[in-house]
């Protein structure tokens, strides 16, 4: 089953919008997991929304995906909103 997936969060900030990429096997789960501060660090006290997301066969397919998509930053920017 094909249930790896790479997403981009965004949060709106007064300095505009802010991004993060991470992997999951479960994206409703981890959004909720973010949002309610037991997600990554950097994203605790912040309302993140579900920006872009792509599904892989392996973990090591999404993990090598995530690693390649937050080095672009030129990708990243592209998917936030405005």
């Amino acid at each position: 089953p094909m249930n790896n997936f790479v997403y981009i969060l965004g949060s709106e900030t007064a300095a505009g919008w802010r991004s993060y990429v991470g992997w999951t096997t479960d994206l409703d789960a981890r959004l909720v997991a973010h949002n309610g501060g037991t997600g990554a660090k950097s994203t605790r006290g912040r309302n993140w929304v579900l920006l872009y997301a792509e599904r892989y066969k392996t973990r090591g397919a999404a993990m090598s995906r995530e690693w390649h998509i937050k080095r672009d930053r030129r990708f990243r920017k592209a998917v936030l909103p405005g």
